[in-house]
């Protein structure tokens, strides 16, 4: 008998047999990919992905020998046996524990061309008893509109779907043998909750929010429009709602109605800025009551878990995030999208669990320039062809139709009721543009203001500003320079003090328009993008109890701090559209100007700055560059490290539980809070001065780094770098 894994009893009775794991695997797999119309094909992974462990080799392998390539065997007789839709099963068969790989050209690991080309171990002939595989030719997937003008794009994203579907099967098959022998298994996947359990705690909720007044009004009115539009076919959607004006439950609510309606499986809530994460996850949790903390899975780069929960909760919820098997996922647009771009398994795990589902992008304007084709391209993708409701849901709708954006969408169906006539009830600000503003008129201004906010572009303007008024009562200093505890922290505090009439004269970054729930009667920004400056906006007279007049946005240029360079282009162009155009600059026909304007002065290729698009266009079947595109797709160009700051008592704790752990993974989400991200350089100038130092390196390298040097934390300004050999007497000058 041929096996597939075995255990450390002793006994090989217990062994996994060969074909027992092929078919399960296959079976799954299949069940997987019918969820966009490839079951065929997915079946036809799982069936081949371990073929190569009918060898000799692998088998002596299972008692302690070496190595042996059992991948590539199934992908060369997919290939052999069913041609060009083989080859493309081929790559995910190949690659389902190394990562997928470019067609031809060699990478980091050989290409599949390569690997099929190779010296092979021979089969033994028992597979064809075991294994019987479907006739040929195989079918293409049920329903899939091709588009010829993007063959390239489409046959990547296929492959890689489908790679995602075999890799999930593969681990959940594996995980439930080992299971077997576990004697503290880890719990069952999944979560027992329905989208129809949820909606009907959705239901309660919303029925105990206050409806009175004008605000309140309009809320329940959007409510209830966008979920009557939720019987439309699934496809594109936009929600296009004003700051303040419920997008967030009422998305929600469409997403479940539409769901239910169509027979979808789970709602994807997309989000660009980690800290709205955490904000958004805690609302649905809020709004599912009871059922929350078994139904909203949070994944992002800086989750923390609570640890006061038990460990099976805690476990369950790190293996969801393997494979997004719960009912409601709430994600960051780096997690999301670069893992529609990945290769490696782990990345790609999930991928197949996004189709049937209902996706909402929130803020979509935030999508970076760089990767907005292949963003786009995604989204209308998954629209296409796997079953997904994408909804573009923001208060600043970007300019993403075809007639507007090269490759852009089509067939948008808006949910909000005539967004023109919401803008226009829901103004609560007067925006004004007024010109070049010295740091000491701004300081004037705040002394005059005990409640003021103002938004600079760089984390240097923001220090630099804040001295000048830090005599002042209630001033404070916001940056991405603090960990996010401490941010959340001064936020509360911050939200408190403005609640009681209390000052609050607050310096920061663009960070505090994402989505942060703070109200000044007054706002300052600097010159930006217009989708910035209507984000700053929404920070001013938030719920609408101020009279329009007084609650005041001001825009100003600051000449001794220029936008930097990579917001050069949206403060120009804002600049511009706010000179030629007569109008309130929250309005709609304006803000449409706005990035129509942008984009085509970006031009085709700056919107896909690595020419990734290009590249799937010049590509054919037998060389498509997985390996090249992983390497290549980043939401975020710049590349950061991790600092763990011990901002208090419990990541001092947590630090010290390092040096003697067995199991990391809980305390590192636990550390996430404490996370200050730092360039390159300036992390090679802190390790150089032993300013940080990683802990417990010789179990963990340096993937936990520590702040030694505290006095480099400062209370209003956060970590610094630029002097890492700081000491006491320097405090003066900062």
């Amino acid at each position: 008998m041929f096996f597939a894994h075995s255990n450390d009893t002793g006994d090989e009775s217990g062994w996994q047999p060969l074909a027992e794991h092929l078919h399960t695997v296959g079976q799954s797999a299949g069940q997987f990919a019918d969820v966009f119309g490839a079951g065929s094909l997915g079946e036809v992974s799982g069936l081949l992905h371990d073929l190569g462990k009918y060898t000799d080799k692998f088998q002596q392998r299972l008692r302690g020998g070496d190595r042996v390539d059992h991948a590539t065997r199934g992908a060369l007789i997919a290939h052999e046996k069913y041609g060009l839709p083989g080859l493309l099963l081929a790559y995910g068969i190949a690659g389902h524990h190394a990562g997928l790989a470019n067609g031809r050209e060699r990478g980091d690991r050989p290409s599949l061309h390569d690997r099929m080309t190779s010296d092979l171990p021979e089969l033994d002939g028992a597979w064809r008893q075991e294994i019987h595989l479907p006739d040929q030719p195989l079918p293409s997937p049920q329903g899939f509109r091709l588009d010829k003008t993007r063959l390239g794009f489409q046959q990547t994203f296929l492959a890689r779907m489908l790679f995602s579907c075999l890799v999930d099967a593969d681990y959940l098959d594996t995980e439930a043998y080992y299971r077997r022998f576990d004697p503290h298994p880890k719990p069952a996947r999944g979560s027992p909750v329905t989208l129809v359990q949820l909606r009907a705690q959705l239901d309660t909720h919303l029925a105990t929010l206050p409806d009175q007044g004008e605000v309140n009004r309009l809320r329940g009115e959007i409510l209830q429009a966008v979920r009557a539009k939720a019987a439309h076919a699934p496809g594109l959607f936009s929600l296009t709602v004003p700051t303040g004006g419920g997008k967030t439950l009422a998305s929600l609510a469409f997403a479940l109605d539409h769901a239910i309606a169509h027979g979808l499986r789970r709602v994807i809530y997309v989000i660009p800025f980690t800290s709205i994460v955490e904000q958004t996850a805690g609302v649905f949790r809020r709004a599912f009551g009871d059922l929350g903390d078994v139904a909203v899975l949070e994944h992002h780069s800086a989750f923390s878990d609570d640890p006061g929960k038990e460990p099976e909760a805690r476990d369950k919820l790190a293996l969801a995030m393997e494979n997004w098997d719960w009912p409601v996922v709430v994600t960051t647009s780096v997690q999301f999208f670069e893992s529609l771009h990945a290769a490696r398994p782990a990345r790609c795990r999930k991928l197949h669990n996004i189709a049937g589902s209902v996706v909402i992008l929130d803020e979509a304007q935030a999508l970076p320039l760089a990767q907005l084709r292949p963003c786009v391209a995604a989204l209308d993708e998954l629209a296409r062809n796997y079953r997904v409701s994408a909804v573009l849901c923001t208060a600043t709708q970007p300019a993403l139709q075809a007639e507007h954006f090269p490759g852009g969408f089509t067939n948008v169906t808006e949910l909000a009721p005539e967004p023109p006539r919401l803008f226009q009830a829901l103004e609560r600000v007067t925006v004004r543009h007024i010109g070049p503003v010295e740091d000491e008129s701004l300081a004037a201004r705040f002394a005059d203001s005990p409640q003021a906010l103002c938004i600079v572009n760089s984390r240097r303007h923001a220090r630099d500003l804040y001295q000048r008024i830090a005599a002042l009562p209630g001033a404070r200093h916001l940056t991405t320079l603090m960990c996010a505890k401490h941010r959340s922290e001064m936020l509360t505090a911050i939200r408190t003090d403005l609640k009681d009439g209390r000052p609050v004269r607050l310096v920061a970054t663009s960070l505090i328009e994402a989505g942060v729930d703070v109200d000044f009667p007054t706002v300052w920004r600097a010159e930006a993008g217009l989708d910035a400056i209507a984000q700053a906006a929404g920070r001013c007279n938030r719920e609408g109890k101020r009279p329009l007049a007084d609650s005041e946005v001001l825009v100003f240029r600051s000449d001794a701090w220029p936008a930097p360079p990579d917001l050069r282009q949206f403060a120009q162009t804002a600049r511009e559209v706010l000179r030629n155009h007569h109008g309130s600059p929250l309005a709609q026909d304006m803000m449409q100007h706005y990035f129509r304007l942008l984009y085509w002065q970006q031009g085709e290729n700056t919107l896909d700055k690595a020419e990734l698009l290009k590249r799937l266009a010049d590509s054919r079947l037998e060389n498509l560059p997985f390996e090249y595109l992983a390497s290549k797709f980043r939401m975020i160009e710049s590349a950061l490290m991790p600092v763990i700051v011990p901002f208090d008592d419990d990541a001092r704790r947590l630090l010290d539980d390092l040096a003697y752990v067995q199991g990391v993974s809980p305390i590192a989400r636990q550390l996430q809070p404490y996370l200050v991200q730092v360039p390159r350089s300036a992390f090679a100038e802190l390790r150089a001065a032993g300013a940080i130092q990683p802990v417990n390196p010789e179990r963990f390298g340096e993937q936990f780094v520590r702040l030694v040097n505290e006095d480099l934390y400062d209370p209003a300004f956060g970590l610094r770098w630029d002097n890492p050999t700081f000491v006491e007497a320097e405090k003066t000058v900062w």
